[in-house]
């Protein structure tokens, strides 16, 4: 989850221009307890680097959407791994199982943080396709840049899918961009 803050938090900063401040928390567990990446965007500086109330909650495990859940803005956007969270409060959360997709199709779930990347170019317009890819591109190790290009694109094509299904229930939740950029 830290990892996926902070090339997020480049893909914006460094290839989009945007002012971005990033903070990380870990839980008192050394190992297997919470983690947290917040990112603030503006077109601003940004004087506070804490997220107040989030726009964006992006979920991989249930302890973490239990956790977290409740600072969301009401009208904020909730995206869980469906392989690890199975108790949503909200029905419009959007629902991708980045896990399985990872497991299924790449036989390797630690891409599922870039698959939800991808997801992320698709749900909240704050970041570009190409300006994830190559932020992605920069972080990984050689000789993975094939996998973590597909498992991103696995990742656009997932959303389009969830996004879609949401909208023929007509559930989805939308933030204009100008709101993910300006609120902290």
């Amino acid at each position: 989850m830290i990892l996926m803050g902070i090339i997020l938090a480049e893909a914006v900063g460094i290839y989009e221009g945007k002012f971005v401040a990033q903070t990380q928390s870990y839980g008192p567990e050394a190992r297997g307890g919470s983690s947290k990446s917040e990112i603030i965007v503006s077109d601003m500086e940004i004087d506070y680097p804490k997220a107040m109330k989030p726009d964006l909650l992006l979920a991989m495990n249930q302890r973490s959407c239990d956790e977290f859940y409740e600072d969301l803005k009401p009208d904020g956007i909730l995206i869980v791994d469906s392989t690890f969270v199975s108790q949503v409060s909200v029905p419009k959360a959007i629902r991708i199982p980045f896990t399985r997709i990872a497991r299924e199709k790449f036989h390797r779930e630690v891409v599922a943080n870039i698959l939800a990347l991808g997801a992320l170019t698709q749900l909240a317009p704050v970041v570009s396709p190409k300006s994830m890819e190559m932020a992605v591109l920069e972080r990984v190790p050689k000789g993975t840049e094939k996998l973590n290009r597909d498992a991103l694109k696995a990742g656009v094509a997932a959303a389009r899918k969830a996004k879609k299904a949401l909208e023929e229930t007509k559930e989805v939740p939308s933030i204009p961009k100008e709101d993910l950029l300006d609120s902290y």
